[in-house]
């Protein structure tokens, strides 16, 4: 499908995230092309130190540390966490089901959250990953001159937590190069949240046969069955927190990939190099 509303990009607020909650979309919200609700509530949370959010919210929620740092206590799981940079180090994030009381206590100024939400009525202990639960996965690695080589980095997906509604990780997206390569869809909706090493940096974001551009802050809505391909622009690293919410009886367990571009993925096919280049420029 070619044809994307508006409402699939959701520019950053100007001149950036506030204090307080930020809501980006609403799970309620329906896509372009898409006969089904979004199903996935996402937010932005920013607190000032020593601020103190407390909830106990009906919905399974995912909270994502995407800098600073802060206190958890949540249903037995405490902790301290920390992050410096979403580009340089690995995630922490707690996952609790719906009806579990949240406590969280900014140690920072400056401390922002991811917030991620569906609807799940099964109950499941609640669990924070940390950085150390999480090996880096390059994905791309000699594959079309190392041109769409980035960083996966999974938070959990069914496997870890089988009762959950989400799948949920990040992209590190190297400057100039290509993510979520090749061009891959399923049947589930996504949504990919945005930043960029500078205020400035940019990339752009495939929907089918649609591109949008993204800089700081914005967030992509992906509908089912689309095609979805990322690439930032040179000396600008990207990152991008992505969410996918299982449908019932159709749980994400994988992509499949546009077969134009299958060829990508064998090492023995590296693509056309100019004849002209010299040894060693690339």
């Amino acid at each position: 499908p070619a044809m994307i509303v508006p409402p699939a990009l959701r520019r950053a607020p100007h001149p950036g995230f506030t204090s307080g909650v930020t809501v980006i979309t609403s799970s309620a919200d329906r896509m372009g092309g898409a006969d089904i609700p979004l199903g996935l509530d996402f937010s932005v949370c920013r607190l000032s130190n020593g601020e103190v959010v407390q909830e106990t919210h009906p919905d399974e929620s995912a909270w994502i540390l995407l800098s600073g740092a802060a206190a958890i206590d949540c249903a037995g799981v405490t902790g301290e966490i920390r992050r410096g940079s979403c580009f340089d180090e690995a995630p922490s994030a707690l996952h609790v089901a719906g009806n579990i009381p949240v406590a969280i206590h900014a140690l920072t100024d400056g401390t922002e959250f991811a917030i991620v939400r569906t609807r799940n009525e099964r109950t499941f202990p609640a669990q924070l990953f940390l950085p150390a639960n999480m090996a880096p996965e390059y994905r791309g690695a000699g594959l079309v001159q190392n041109a769409g080589l980035r960083n996966v980095r999974l938070i959990f997906d069914r496997a870890a937590r089988p009762e959950s509604n989400l799948v949920i990780g990040e992209v590190v997206n190297y400057p100039g190069r290509w993510s979520s390569y090749p061009p891959h869809h399923h049947d589930q909706p996504e949504i990919y949240h945005y930043r960029f090493t500078l205020p400035t940096g940019y990339g752009h974001a495939e929907l089918g046969d649609a591109v949008v551009k993204v800089r700081d802050g914005d967030t992509v809505v992906i509908p089912p069955g689309h095609d979805h391909a990322q690439v930032s622009a040179p000396g600008y690293g990207m990152y991008y927190l992505w969410m996918i919410r299982h449908l019932p009886g159709n749980p994400y367990t994988g992509f499949t990939f546009a077969p134009e571009h299958t060829w990508t993925l064998d090492p023995a096919q590296q693509g056309w190099r100019p004849a002209d280049l010299p040894p060693g420029l690339v």
